[in-house]
C-alpha cells in the first residue's frame, strides 16, 4: 500500500483506534489523580512521592515521542502504535499488583513508554487517512473524545476508587488495551511509513533523551542547587542536540521545520497551555479530599466539570477551524483559561463549591477552544512527509507542558511542604502551594494569549 492511501474503509477503523487511545492515556492521568490521596494513605507516601506517580507517566512518555514518531515514519505507524498498546496493556496488569509506591513508579515509567508510542502514531495515522477538507472534524473528535474520557474519569475514577479500591482503575482499562490491537490486527491494512528506507538518528535520540530526563528531573528538585546544575546541563546537552541535528541527513528532529512560524509558535502556544493549565485537576483533588474532606467520588464529581465542557467545545472548534483562521480561537481559548485559572487563585476552605464548577466551567470552555484549532494549524503548516514528526510534536508539547505543570507543582511542594506526609498540621502549607500554582499558571496563559497571536496563516499542501 502507498504512503499516501486513502482508503474509505480505513478511515472508521482508523478513527476508532485513535480515539480509544485516545480515551485510555487521559482515564489514566485523570483517575489516578483522583486515587492519589488513597494511594499515600496504602503506601505511606507524602505529597513529593505522590506527584512522581503522576510526573514519572509523563517524563517517560515525553522522552519516546519524538524518537518513537521518527522510528514511526521509518518502519511504519500501525507498527509502533501496536506495540506500544501492547506495552501499556502489559504494564497496566503488572502496575495493578505494584507492591510499594515505588514499584508504581516504575510501571507508570513503562506505561509512559506505551503511551508516549500512541500518542505520536493515532493522530498521524488519522491525519494520513482522511482528506485536508474533513481533517479538522475528525481531529475535532479524536480531541472530544480524550475529554470524554476526562469527563468519565474523576466520577468514574473516584467511584472505582471509593468501592474498589486504586488498583481497578488499572484492571479496568486492560479491556480497552487488548480491544484496540484486535482492532489494528483486523481491520487496518498495510502500513504508513512515509520516510521507509531512512537511516535513525540514534545519536540524535541519545541527546535528546538524556537532556529532556535531566530538565525535567532537575526542574522538580528547584530551587535546589542539584536541580539548576541538572536543568542547567539537560540545556547544554539540548542545545547540542539542536546543532546535531541540523548536520545530521536524516535528522531525528527535523528543526528546520520551526523555521515555519506558524510551526513554531503553535508548538510553543501548546506547551503553555499546558504547562498553565495541567496542573488543575490535581490541585483540585488534593484540595477537594484533604482541606475540603471529601470522599474520591464526591470529588470525581466536582471535578468532572471541566472535561464535560471540553468535550462539548473541542468537535465544534474543530469543525470551525476548517472554516475561520485557528490563530483567532486558539487565542480566544487561552484568554479564557487565564480567566477561570485566575478565580482559583483565591480558593480557601470555605470556598462555595458552585465556585469551583464555576470556575472549571471557564478553564473548560478556554481549553477546548484553544486545543483543536491549535492542532489543526499545526498539523496543517507541514508537508505529508513530516506528519509523523508533526504528530510527535503534538504529544511531545502536550507531555512536555504537563511535565513542566507538575513540575512547578514538586517545585511549590518542596518549598512549602518539603518531604512531610500531608496533615492537617500541613494544610495550611498545602493551600498556601494550591493558590500558588494556580497564580503561576494564570501568568503563563496571559502570556500564551500574545505567543498563539504572533503566528500566521500557513497551509501546506
Amino acid at each position: 500500500m502507498g504512503q499516501d492511501h486513502k482508503d474509505a474503509s480505513m478511515q472508521i477503523p482508523a478513527l476508532l483506534v485513535a480515539c480509544l487511545s485516545n480515551a485510555l492515556i487521559p482515564f489514566l492521568g485523570a483517575s489516578v489523580n483522583i486515587a492519589l490521596p488513597s494511594i499515600g494513605k496504602e503506601y505511606g507516601a507524602n505529597a513529593l512521592i505522590l506527584g512522581w506517580i503522576q510526573t514519572a507517566f509523563l517524563l517517560a512518555a515525553a522522552v519516546c515521542s519524538v524518537p518513537f514518531g521518527r522510528i514511526a515514519d521509518i518502519y511504519g505507524m500501525k507498527r509502533v502504535f501496536s506495540y506500544g498498546t501492547l506495552l501499556i496493556t502489559v504494564a497496566l496488569f503488572f502496575g495493578a499488583y505494584a507492591p510499594s509506591a515505588y514499584w508504581l513508579i516504575f510501571f507508570r515509567v513503562l506505561q509512559g513508554i506505551g503511551g508516549g508510542m500512541i500518542f505520536v502514531t493515532s493522530l498521524a495515522i488519522v491525519t494520513s487517512v482522511f482528506p485536508l477538507q474533513a481533517r479538522g472534524k475528525e481531529i475535532g473528535i479524536v480531541i472530544a473524545t480524550t475529554y470524554g474520557s476526562l469527563s468519565i474519569a474523576p466520577a468514574l475514577g473516584g467511584t472505582m476508587t471509593h468501592y474498589l479500591g486504586w488498583r481497578s482503575l488499572f484492571w479496568g482499562m486492560i479491556p480497552i488495551g487488548i480491544t484496540t490491537l484486535l482492532i489494528v490486527h483486523w481491520k487496518l491494512r498495510g502500513e504508513w511509513a512515509a520516510s521507509k528506507g531512512e537511516s535513525f538518528d540514534f545519536k540524535g535520540a541519545v541527546f535528546y533523551s538524556i537532556a529532556l530526563v535531566l530538565i525535567m528531573y532537575g526542574f522538580s528538585l528547584l530551587p535546589g542547587l542539584e536541580g539548576t546544575v541538572l536543568v542547567l546541563l539537560g540545556i547544554v546537552i539540548m542545545a547540542g542536540f539542536v546543532r546535531l541535528e541540523t548536520r545530521t541527513e536524516t535528522p531525528l528532529l527535523n528543526v528546520r521545520l520551526f523555521k515555519n512560524k506558524t510551526f513554531a509558535f503553535s508548538n510553543l502556544a501548546a506547551l503553555i497551555n499546558y504547562s498553565a493549565v495541567f496542573m488543575t485537576p490535581f490541585m483540585l483533588s488534593l484540595y477537594l479530599q484533604y482541606i475540603r474532606g471529601l470522599d474520591p467520588q464526591a470529588a470525581g464529581m466536582i471535578l468532572v466539570t471541566q472535561p464535560i465542557i471540553q468535550t462539548i467545545i473541542a468537535p465544534l472548534a474543530g469543525r470551525l477551524s476548517d472554516r475561520i483562521n485557528p490563530q483567532k480561537i486558539a487565542s480566544l481559548g487561552m484568554a479564557i483559561s487565564a480567566v477561570g485559572l485566575f478565580s482559583l487563585i483565591f480558593l480557601a476552605a470555605d470556598t462555595p463549591i458552585y465556585h469551583i464548577v464555576g470556575s472549571l466551567v471557564v478553564i473548560g470552555t478556554g481549553f477546548g477552544l484553544f486545543s483543536s484549532p491549535n492542532t489543526n494549524a499545526l498539523m496543517g503548516s507541514v508537508e505529508k512527509r513530516f506528519y509523523g514528526v508533526a504528530s510527535a510534536m503534538v504529544s511531545t508539547m502536550r507531555l512536555l507542558g504537563q511535565m513542566l505543570s507538575m513540575g512547578l507543582v514538586l517545585m511549590v511542594f518542596a518549598i512549602h511542604i518539603g518531604t512531610a506526609r500531608i496533615a492537617p498540621a500541613n494544610y495550611p502549607a498545602l493551600q498556601f502551594s494550591i493558590d500558588n500554582v494556580f497564580s503561576i499558571g494564570t501568568a503563563l496563559c496571559f502570556v500564551g494569549i500574545f505567543v498563539s497571536l504572533a503566528r500566521g496563516r500557513h497551509q501546506a499542501a
